[in-house]
């Protein structure tokens, strides 16, 4: 039998989204027959790299936080409806996660889901530092030959294809490229040949569409009086119709806030596009220069359009290595001069961090004066930044480095305004993080090799 129709839903665009959003997505889902398919977008390289330091401080961990949040919820009417999961929330450990998604499986009463893991984007005791610094794009931040933390290649679709193939009802990955948790339920459904450059483009921009959640529904969109979205609170999360041929619809469970329509489609098509003739990806090299919008009735676009060329003979892999210490900390003035009394705070904590550690550069901001669009200090303050108001200030200083010490200096600095700064000072908080930095390598294909492995079943 033919599959004729395949439906997608995405239930997170990110590690923090929201855990409900599933709930309407299966619902609608449920109602039709054929492959239906819930997906969940986890894994920035932020994410990824907090993972990866999670890992390292327990072995057991390094999964998506988020990922008892997202998935319980969703464990049990999905296994009931027939639905299969595909996630990127295993994280730095996907075969934790899955063993996690397991128990949490078996405390539902769904004993019997088949949970594969998709790895193989581990590259770190593949390649020495040295080989990784010949490999960077774009910079030389690991010229230096820095002791490498993680190394994960972006892996596509096929591995996921394989595992639904196999009978898989849940597909956990680590890293791969945001669309092929997309693409690989198509091949699988659809059958599309590795070479079928047009449809696999068709499966990339269906998944480029749903891979931030609500973003293609009106989250992120929204901005009153200019791009009004109804129902932000209650925002309904995106559902892919997708043919064979590859054109598809977006839309939106019924009775759900936000909208979708021609703006919010283009706005996701071209979100984080660095060429629309030209994006690429481990599966195909996407070209939107001809794509096509139709709205075809309320809170429905037809997609049709997408091109395709050969995959790119070298995958994207992210390289993590030890980025020292994030220090932070933040101290309020208010009323009649308090202005003056933070300007003259930054000025304070400035001066004797650089006195102690001439190396470090602080940042300070007046939070509700000057905190996105630049940073202010001392000489800066009254120049620059604009009058938004006076009486209540928070001012954040940060910094970052390598030797811990040092970063404490900071922290301890803030605090010591208490008695040694201006008048007025308080609500101290002081935070001191450990970093990762990371670089990004291009890496022959030929080095990575996708496995796909089940639980034991219960």
């Amino acid at each position: 039998m033919v599959t004729q129709q395949v439906w997608i839903g995405a239930a997170a665009g990110f590690a923090g989204d929201r855990a409900d959003a599933s709930g309407p997505l299966i619902a609608t889902l449920a109602r039709h027959d054929g492959p239906r398919f819930l997906i969940f977008e986890t894994l920035a390289e932020r994410t990824l790299a907090l993972a990866q330091l999670d890992r390292l401080a327990d072995p057991t961990r390094g999964e998506v936080p988020a990922l008892r949040r997202l998935l319980w919820p969703a464990l049990a009417p999905c296994a009931a409806a027939g639905i299969k999961i595909i996630g990127n929330f295993g994280g730095a450990n996907p075969f934790g996660a899955a063993a996690k998604i397991r128990s949490w499986a078996i405390e539902l009463g769904c004993p019997n889901l088949k949970i594969a893991v998709v790895a193989g984007d581990d590259l770190r005791d593949m390649f020495s530092s040295a080989d990784f610094a010949r490999m960077e794009t774009d910079g030389a931040l690991l010229r230096d030959e820095p002791a490498i933390v993680a190394a994960n290649a972006y892996l596509g679709a096929d591995a996921i294809a394989a595992a639904l193939s196999a009978g898989a009802d849940i597909v956990v990955t680590g890293r791969v490229a945001d669309p092929a948790l997309v693409l690989g339920p198509l091949k699988h459904s659809f059958g599309w040949a590795d070479d079928d450059w047009d449809r696999l483009a068709a499966g990339i921009l269906a998944g480029h569409l749903l891979e931030c959640g609500s973003q293609v529904t009106g989250g992120y969109f929204a901005d009153p009086g200019i791009k009004d979205v109804p129902g932000l609170d209650a925002l309904g999360y995106p559902i892919a119709e997708i043919e064979p041929d590859g054109t598809f619809v977006v839309t939106k469970p019924a009775g759900t806030g936000g909208l979708v329509d021609r703006r919010t489609v283009t706005e996701q098509a071209l979100y984080e596009i660095h060429n629309p003739a030209a994006y690429l990806t481990p599966d195909v090299v996407l070209d939107l220069t001809q794509v096509e919008l139709a709205e075809t009735g309320p809170d429905r676009v037809r997609v049709t359009g997408a091109r395709g060329r050969p995959r790119p003979e070298t995958l994207k892999a992210t390289i993590c290595f030890d980025g020292g210490f994030l220090a932070e900390a933040e101290i309020s003035y208010a009323g009649p001069n308090a202005r003056s009394r933070a300007a003259l705070a930054i000025e304070t904590v400035t001066k004797r961090v650089g006195r102690l550690h001439p190396a470090m550069r602080v940042r300070a901001d007046l939070i509700g004066v000057v905190s996105v669009f630049g940073d202010t200090t001392g000489a800066r303050l009254n120049a620059d930044a604009p009058n938004f108001g006076d009486s209540d200030l928070r001012v954040r200083f940060a910094a970052e480095s390598t030797d811990r010490p040092a970063a404490e200096c900071l922290l301890d600095e803030v605090e010591a305004l208490y008695c040694a700064g201006p008048a007025g000072g308080g609500g101290v908080r002081r935070r001191l993080t450990p970093r990762l930095r990371s670089a990004s390598c291009l890496v022959d294909r030929k080095h990575v090799a996708p496995q796909v492995s089940f639980l034991e079943m219960a």
